[in-house]
């Protein structure tokens, strides 16, 4: 851990990212090409620095980033700006409407054209614009509660699970609101807001868009004149809430759940309190991990004899395939010995807030037990951060089965421990000295 006792700084910056008509989406098929653009895509960079220590915060609103070009991207960052990579925190706001950075096996090839001539100059100039935007700050936190978003794991009467809205499900409905501003003219810096929820209100669509929270955030940032962003809390198992009774829809589900979502961020705005001059300080290391050992050989090779066309094969049907291909190749290989995964760990607090990333699509739980043990008052959860591995459900989960829970058993040879969730919870305690 590391604090200093200097002068709270912070900057923002935003850049436009969007791509041209006739770009592929992704998030649902990888065939399904966009038509026109319903609003921009962009990145914004929030910095922050106190003394000698600087870190960045980047929102981009795009699907899942890929670790490996997620960690590019960082390095590029690092080179630009000095910064060591541990200090440069990317997420991912989820929408399932923009280009694919992700490369997941199932969902299609990263858009390397879109990501080397468009992605990644917009998040190097934004990350030194708001470098150069430093000034002194004062920081407000103010919270509400938000429906927008419903545990999407439908659970039918035979006790199977879809994608669809579970009323009984958890979800976290804290929606927050990080107000900054500079500490001397009073001027907004960067309103912050916070909220655990899948970008998928549009559906399978063909139109570019930052989904609800696009409209959440413009709305927003016109009412008061403040630069504003989205980061994406737990989201694993929370869809948005729509009116047609499910947690995918079409664009006008997201102009519909965006003037929702806009209320509630006003409200959470509005309820910000007496703003104080923050503290920055940060938490770094390293997070383990254990994984499962092999199943038998045999068991691995039946069921891959079980699939007639696995080239034909896409999505979750096509992450299972390969997932057994590779343990099988493990196997060929001799079974070499296998490691924990290993997590570098950034956590980031602003005076009573803290951010802790994520490189997977945790369920709200996970974020609800973090909060409830965490020495802060707003503990941030952010999914989809620093790179992507998929989905980790809470143990208790994995009975039930589904999509989330496939994902999670089928994205390596040695997929996760089954209580990783709680292993997350008390790593990250860990490291805030808990």
């Amino acid at each position: 851990m590391k604090t200093t006792d200097c002068a709270f700084m912070a900057g923002a910056a935003r850049e436009d990212i969007t791509p041209a008509v006739g770009t592929l989406l992704y998030g649902y098929t990888p065939d399904t090409v966009s038509t026109s653009v319903h609003d921009p895509l962009s990145v914004t960079a929030a910095a922050f620095r106190q003394g000698e220590d600087s870190v960045l915060l980047l929102t981009v609103t795009v699907g899942d980033f890929g670790t490996a070009l997620c960690t590019e991207s960082r390095e590029r960052i690092s080179a630009a700006t000095g910064l060591p990579v541990g200090r440069i925190v990317v997420a991912a706001t989820h929408t399932h409407s923009a280009p694919n950075v992700s490369g997941i096996e199932g969902w299609g090839d990263i858009d390397r054209p879109y990501v080397d001539g468009i992605l990644f100059p917009a998040m190097e100039k934004a990350s030194l614009r708001a470098l150069e935007n430093l000034a002194p700050a004062e920081i407000s936190c103010g919270e509400c509660e938000s429906k927008v978003g419903i545990n999407r794991r439908q659970l039918n009467r035979d006790g199977s699970v879809d994608l669809g809205q579970n009323p009984w499900g958890c979800y976290d409905p804290a929606m927050t609101c990080l107000v900054i501003r500079n500490a001397e003219t009073k001027k907004g810096i960067l309103n912050l807001l916070h909220y655990g929820c899948h970008g998928t209100a549009a559906g399978r669509n063909h139109e570019i868009t930052r989904d609800w929270s696009g409209v959440m955030i413009d709305r927003l940032e016109a009412e008061t004149g403040t630069l504003t962003a989205y980061w994406n809390g737990a989201q694993g198992d929370v869809g948005p809430r729509l009116t047609n009774g499910r947690t995918v829809g079409d664009i006008r589900h997201v102009e519909e759940l965006g003037g929702v979502a806009a209320m509630d961020a006003l409200r959470a705005y509005r309820n910000a309190g007496v703003f104080t001059t923050g503290s920055l300080r940060l938490y770094e290391g390293e997070i383990r991990i254990p994984r499962k050992p092999l199943p038998p050989r045999e068991n691995i090779e039946a069921k891959l004899a079980s699939y007639e066309n696995p080239d034909a094969l896409i999505n979750i049907q096509r992450l299972e395939y390969v997932h057994y291909r590779a343990m099988l190749e493990e196997y060929e290989a001799g079974c070499p010995p296998y490691d924990d995964f290993i997590l570098p760990q950034t956590l980031i607090s602003l005076g009573d807030v803290i951010f802790v990333p994520f490189p997977f699509e945790i369920f709200a739980e996970t974020s609800l037990r973090l909060r409830a043990y965490a020495p802060y008052r707003h503990v941030l959860s952010l999914s989809n951060t620093n790179g992507y591995e998929a989905y980790l459900p809470t143990e208790d989960q994995l009975v039930r089965g589904g999509y989330e829970v496939g994902c999670f058993l089928y994205s390596s040879a040695h997929p996760l421990v089954n209580n990783a969730d709680q292993v997350l919870v008390e790593e990250n305690l860990r490291l805030m000295g808990v």
